[in-house]
């Protein structure tokens, strides 16, 4: 039964009516342009069919009511109240008392609604599951409350949501990403301006997510670590980030540069080339060009910025030998998750068979592996 009709189902088990209407907003995975994010360069990310759907109506009471059937939990909460309201510890409810704050904050009339919650986007594995949460409330309170839906506007305010409410310091790409997202393309977004141009994927390729079956350990402190290093970098080439600096300059002054603050740079310098250059690939429909710039991404985070670890490096490894693949990486934060590849889409289900066996039993892991298709952003259904 699809999440669809799971939805509908419960929303009419639960409340004893139909659904008045049915959001959906998706999950992502980035094909490059990992770490350049908070250095005002580019990713390029694509919105996937995993997905938050949420089946609701809008109410007059003032009040949010939500049933998590991942959870199997009810909760609410008043509106009147979100701005005195503060985070607590209701794991899934959080998301949507954040998206409320948020809105509120930014001077929005709310209005209540009752609804179900359900999504296909694996917890953890770095698929950004809590943006498809935000921007799935957000699609559901600019219905109860007859807002304008402006999709910028939106990722920025569960950004915001995210950072303030939740507690996590994200950057803007998940949200934009699952928000902006269009069936078919990726999204070349620039994290300064936050400009973002679709561009197509090549015809006859399929995105797969390699997932290693390892999560991220205490990885906060490497993540600031490598943070500082680029910041004293950018601090040398008198810019305000290292987006600011290309490649040739950078060549031309790299061996001034203490060593390791000198790798992390070239990292984030090529990386943001890298990204670029992808985009231009992918409008070219050139997906053996795309494949190896992927490839070069990954030894790059492994080498150059060392945010790989042995799963993800084994994962890699077992996709680059199955036929069909063109290229690929880890993608995410690093040290565990998800590995992405640039697959020929007639071989992709036999690509997704070969590369988990021979992943699980060089690696000792069990994978999980998802075909994904390029999907719209947040919409109603």
């Amino acid at each position: 039964m699809s999440l669809r009709a799971r939805v509908s189902d419960a929303f009419k088990e639960q409340f004893g009516m139909e659904e008045e209407w049915v959001v959906r907003a998706p999950g992502r995975v980035n094909i490059i342009g990992e770490h350049t994010d908070y250095n005002d360069g580019f990713v390029l990310p694509m919105a996937i069919d995993r997905a938050v759907l949420i089946a609701g109506r809008s109410v007059d009471t003032g009040r949010v009511k939500v049933h998590s059937l991942d959870f199997g939990a009810t909760n609410e909460f008043s509106l009147a109240a979100v701005k005195e309201l503060a985070p607590g510890v209701d794991s899934w409810l959080e998301y949507i008392k954040a998206m409320a704050w948020a809105l509120e904050d930014a001077g929005q009339q709310l209005r209540g609604w009752e609804g179900v919650i359900i999504g296909d986007v694996p917890l953890g594995a770095g698929l950004s599951s809590s943006a498809a949460v935000e921007m799935a409330v957000a699609r559901a309170f600019s219905i109860s409350s007859e807002l304008v839906w402006d999709a910028a506007e939106m990722a920025l305010l569960g950004q915001r949501a995210e950072n303030k409410w939740v507690g996590v310091n994200c950057g803007i790409m998940d949200q934009m990403i699952s928000a902006r997202g269009r069936e078919g393309h990726a999204l070349l977004l620039d994290c300064r301006s936050l400009d973002g141009e679709l561009v197509p994927l090549p015809v006859g390729v399929a995105v797969v997510v390699l997932d290693t079956g390892t999560r991220r350990g205490l990885v906060d402190s490497a993540y600031n670590e490598r943070r500082a290093q680029c910041e004293t970098a950018a601090r040398f080439f008198a810019v305000s980030a290292l987006r600011d600096v290309d490649e040739q300059s950078f060549a031309e002054r790299m061996r001034e540069l203490d060593e390791v603050v000198r790798r992390r740079a070239r990292h984030v310098i090529h990386e943001n080339a890298r990204t670029q250059r992808a985009a231009a690939a992918m409008k070219a429909g050139d997906a053996s060009a795309l494949g190896q710039l992927m490839d070069e991404s990954h030894v790059s985070l492994r080498d150059d910025f060392e945010v790989s670890s042995a799963a993800l490096d084994a994962m890699v490894d077992c996709a680059r030998q199955q036929p069909g693949c063109f290229g690929a990486r880890m993608t995410g934060a690093g040290f565990g998750g998800c590995a992405v590849a640039l697959v020929a889409a007639e071989q992709a289900d036999e690509f997704a068979a070969s590369t988990a066996r021979l992943y699980s039993a060089s690696s000792g892991h069990e994978a999980s592996v998802y075909v994904c298709r390029a999907t719209n952003g947040a919409e109603v259904l």
